[in-house]
């Protein structure tokens, strides 16, 4: 039997494949690839996009302004579909594809998937050096795209048009995967794109991708629940993997029969309301004094889809020396970290099967009690340095205030860089599940603005609340990228950007003088300027005015509610800029290992240096 085939160009089989990807979202039939944003130069616009201008209707092509600012948009929008759905970002050669390599480490980092496609070199090597080529004496294989292969889950190089039959479902599958997640890169030679083939038209078939479900095994969840029955004071830490599995019910009713309180990650938080009678608070270095209080005098701490990095555990030094973990996590290689009891699973079915495991076993019920008198103590807290002042600037706490009490229940706040994250998962209150995004595993400065575009499409369509992103960013972010307000301007898609100028990075001039050197390139104030009794302040109102935002400058916290109130009714972007200051912060206490020099002629680098040699001695040991 002769097999049915299709001639298409390499640029035309690949598009078609991607319009023939479906997943399902709260049980109805959705696109797997919602969008491409795209970027063209003469390595992808001559055949790729003769490919997407056909299939515009099906698979809308989005016109970014720039190349990492649109993966970036590209990575907002799958964490707002917690992976369900996916964004293409598709860029040229050189420097369009070195442009993508800092959001593909956004991407790796937060195991989130995007598809990256990027022009590249004549596969038949007669042209070359090629227009942006970066030749290798050495090896005339490598490209600007090898860069990519330490932050990608998934690179492939399409030299032959018939490649891409088995490397598309394999970069999908990787993308779907939780235990794998994250970007895939795909470059694609110029030549090839052009050339045809006769692809078989089984290879276009529809097809409906499910996300697995990994059950755990079976000793491991039998040992997991040994170690609880004999906890006396045990801990859940619940991460970003209980949001993508869409555990939070699940995890909920699970603490609260079972007595355990719940403490979140900065990726987990908002799997839980603020107010739910398990929360306790954020942990970690930026974190909540009730969660740290409860890590410290944990004895076994149930981690439920986290890496444990060194913002959650405060380099190792938040939890007892003699406390078991139990990890629970679909990527072994998170699971087994630190000496834990791992169990290698998807969040919902093993807590479905630790629940059958542990019979009528619960907790004291004294911890529950204990756990929400301190998030009380905690809450207390915040209220007092959210609270209006006299003081002539507000604080970024006082900020949070009010953005938080003009927020919809499906408004998502979403922060990445510089001083803010600290500020939000400390002070932010959240309403309804999944409506924070804090991207503080890359900590990209840039995120922002562009995820927040990202955000606003992925609040359209099965499975979106409608609520409007609110970008809250400071100055120094800002500057360094914002044309995202203008394609949300041509787009349409409604955000808040709020600017709290601080003048300057100043969160990072916190952290260098906390540790001894003089304030140094960080503020305005401190770095080499023209004038440094006046240094120069952008207007980011009539700059975002100038890209076809709406905007205000604002110089109160009751300017700030009405101009918060006012953008929420706004079609498009709208920035709302605010003097904040940039020493007034609220507090942490968590310790955090960072490098301090062994010698200085600073005294107070000096003393830094003893204080961090005891946080160390501290830590505890791991594997």
């Amino acid at each position: 039997m002769s097999r049915t085939t299709v001639r298409l160009t390499m640029a035309q089989a690949l598009v078609r494949y991607l319009c023939n990807q479906f997943t399902e979202i709260d049980g109805t039939r959705v696109p797997l690839f919602a969008g491409v944003f795209g970027i063209f130069g003469h390595g992808n616009v001559t055949c790729l996009s003769e490919a997407l201008e056909q299939v515009q209707d099906q698979l809308p092509t989005w016109r970014g302004q720039n190349e990492q600012s649109m993966a970036l948009a590209a990575i907002g929008f799958a964490k707002a579909k917690r992976r369900r759905q996916i964004m293409v970002a598709a860029t040229s050669i050189g420097p369009g594809a070195a442009n993508m390599v800092t959001a593909a480490g956004v991407a790796m980092t937060n195991r989130l998937p995007v598809l990256l496609l990027a022009g590249d070199t004549f596969a038949n090597r007669l042209p070359d050096p090629v227009l942006q080529q970066v030749e290798h004496f050495g090896d005339p294989t490598v490209t600007v795209n090898d860069a990519f292969k330490p932050v990608v889950r998934y690179w492939d190089r399409i030299t032959l048009p018939e490649q891409i039959i088995s490397s598309l479902p394999q970069a999908i599958a990787t993308m779907l995967d939780p235990a794998d997640c994250g970007p895939a890169f795909i470059g694609l030679a110029q030549d090839t794109q052009e050339r045809a083939f006769d692809y078989p038209e089984v290879f276009f078939e529809p097809k409906v991708w499910k996300i697995p479900r990994p059950r755990p095994d079976r000793d491991a969840v039998a040992g997991a629940a040994a170690a609880l029955k004999g906890a006396k004071k045990p801990l859940i830490i619940s991460g970003g993997g209980v949001r993508y599995s869409l555990a939070e019910a699940e995890l909920a009713d699970f603490a609260a029969r079972r007595g355990i309180p719940v403490v979140e990650t900065i990726a987990g938080k908002g799997a839980l309301t603020h107010y739910h009678p398990v929360h306790a608070g954020p942990i970690g270095i930026v974190g909540s004094t009730s969660a740290n209080a409860l890590a410290k005098e944990a004895d076994v701490i149930l981690a439920i889809g986290t890496r444990l990095q060194d913002f959650t555990t405060g380099s190792w030094t938040a939890f007892a020396q003699d406390a078991k973990f139990i990890s629970v996590n679909a990527a072994r290689f998170d699971a087994v970290k630190h000496r834990a009891l791992s169990v290698v699973g998807d969040a919902k079915e093993a807590l479905a099967d630790l629940d059958a495991a542990l019979g009528d076993w619960a907790a004291e019920a004294g911890l529950m009690t204990r756990a929400q008198r301190l998030f009380a103590e905690w809450n207390a807290l915040v209220d007092d340095h959210q609270r209006p002042t006299n003081a002539a600037v507000p604080s970024y706490a006082q900020v949070v205030g009010v953005l938080n009490k003009v927020a919809g229940p499906d408004d998502t706040l979403i922060a990445a860089a510089g001083g803010t994250p600290g500020e939000v998962t400390k002070g932010w209150r959240v309403k309804s599940p999944n409506t924070f995004d804090c991207e503080f595993g890359f900590s990209c400065m840039g995120y922002e603005i562009a995820a927040g575009w990202g955000c606003a499409m992925a609040q359209e369509g099965p499975g979106a609340t409608g609520g409007t992103p609110i970008v809250m960013l400071g100055d120094g972010t800002y500057m360094m990228m914002n044309s995202d307000i203008y394609s949300a301007a041509l787009t349409g898609h409604r955000m808040v950007v709020v600017v709290c100028d601080n003048g300057g990075y100043a969160v990072i001039n916190r952290l260098q003088q906390f540790k001894g050197v003089p304030g140094f390139n960080n503020l305005l104030t401190d770095c080499r300027v023209q004038n440094r009794d006046a240094p120069l302040h952008v207007d980011f109102a009539r700059h975002a005015e100038a890209m076809g935002a709406k905007a205000r400058k604002v110089d109160s916290l009751a300017d700030l509610e009405e101009a918060v109130k006012w953008a929420l009714q706004n079609d498009g972007p709208t920035v709302i800029s605010i003097v904040s200051d940039a020493h007034a912060w609220v507090p942490g206490d968590a310790d955090w290992d960072v490098g301090v020099p062994e010698i200085s002629t600073f005294e107070k680098v000096r003393a830094a240096r003893k204080a961090q040699d005891a946080i160390r001695a501290n830590q505890r040991v791991g594997v």
